[in-house]
């Protein structure tokens, strides 16, 4: 599944000592701050986007699912879309500063905003954004001091997967996935990514609340030792870890994985595949992803940017992405455009209290974010290490 403030370069300079991501931290060539645009101009006739697979569709996939071509007629910005397959790319094609903007998920956006990467954004140029639903703006993942810096696009949760005529009694926990993985050895699957570090701990948050986990992705070493300690024993019941969906959907159509963590849309799909699955929001909550549209610190085209930007997230188109790939919409009038006229109601798009059980994605930094100040947190370079123990 998928910047910098307007201080002084020096103060964002020390904001990417505290995170000494794997990607690292960079700064603008001039050595000033990145900044909004206070209005905008004629478009510049193109814009170069890096998205997740289905949210710049052309179609060329799919006849029916074709947003780019509309917008290329109506703003006379020609899209050009690299699509990119995990997080870690987008923040690698990112630093090239070839993009005008990305399709950034929780998991990239901090680093993103760190490296200086991409720029905060001015809202009020993107007339959409008031329809945007008021719980996805002014996060820890997709803001800064105050300042959005980007335009949120969807949200969904990681659920548990289980194959109802194989993992009996039916699981609302995931300690099916962790402390009693052996019973399904083999045949149990998880995403295969180091923020999926966050599930375990998530996890423990409640299994073991001496450790003190306030927050998934604020780790100090001791907390992210028990969730290392934790998917280390997940690991010998581990049949694959996946990132290709498509590939979960074949293995548990085929029964090669019978439980693990899941998105909605691929729930979905397997059912459609005529397996028995089923997909549940555990007792302990969830992670999740809410994806926000990020315009770039050296963009070439920031005028066609925002022109995508705003485009991309109006009501109809926003409800076309959402369905095509399988989402809750960031418009809350997407809902009322959508084909399906339940699409809202299953991917729960207005229910906040669904969502105020999912601990979205968040890029883990020193500076721990769940407001501790005398403690140093793990960051996602020492996850991505921790990732790389886990797997062996």
């Amino acid at each position: 599944m998928r910047k910098r403030t307007t201080s002084a370069w020096r103060s964002a300079a020390a904001v990417c000592a505290l995170l000494l991501t794997a990607a690292g931290c960079g700064s603008d060539d001039d050595g000033k701050a990145a900044h909004a645009p206070g209005k905008l101009g004629k478009g510049e006739g193109k814009v170069n986007i890096i998205a997740w697979a289905g949210y710049a569709e052309d179609g060329s996939n799919d006849p029916q699912a074709d947003w780019v071509h509309p917008f290329e007629k109506k703003t006379g910005c020609k899209v050009d879309t690299k699509t990119a397959g995990t997080s870690d790319e987008m923040v690698s094609l990112m630093k090239t500063g070839q993009y005008d903007t990305v399709s950034a998920s929780g998991d990239a956006t901090l680093r993103l905003i760190a490296s200086g990467d991409a720029a905060p954004v001015n809202t009020k140029l993107v007339p959409n954004y008031k329809d945007i639903f008021p719980a996805l703006k002014q996060q820890p993942f997709n803001s800064k001091d105050g300042r959005m810096y980007g335009i949120p696009h969807g949200r969904g949760a990681n659920l548990l997967m289980y194959r109802t005529d194989k993992v009996k009694p039916a699981p609302d926990s995931w300690r099916a996935v962790f402390d009693d993985a052996a019973a399904h050895n083999g045949r149990v699957t998880a995403y295969d990514s180091p923020i999926y570090i966050a599930d375990a701990a998530l996890y423990l948050m409640r299994a073991k609340p001496s450790l003190g986990i306030k927050n998934p992705y604020a780790l100090d070493k001791k907390q992210l030792d028990a969730a290392v300690t934790l998917l280390k024993k997940q690991h010998k019941a581990i049949g694959e870890y996946w990132s290709d969906y498509q590939k979960e959907i074949t293995a548990f159509k085929g029964g090669d994985s019978v439980i693990g963590t899941t998105w909605q849309v691929i729930a979905n799909l397997t059912q459609a595949e005529k397996a028995p699955v089923k997909a549940v929001l555990p007792k302990e909550g969830a992670t999740g992803w809410s994806d926000t549209w990020m315009v770039s610190a050296k963009a070439e085209h920031p005028n066609c940017a925002y022109k995508w930007l705003d485009w991309i997230v109006s009501p109809k188109v926003n409800a076309q992405v959402a369905e095509y790939f399988g989402e809750a919409p960031a418009n809350r009038k997407a809902c009322a455009e959508t084909s399906d006229p339940n699409h809202c109601a299953v991917f729960h798009a207005d229910d906040e209290k669904y969502f105020q059980r999912v601990h979205f994605w968040t890029t883990p930094i020193k500076q721990c974010l769940d407001g501790r100040k005398n403690t140093t947190c793990t960051d996602y370079a020492q996850w991505t290490r921790a990732w790389t123990e886990v797997k062996g």
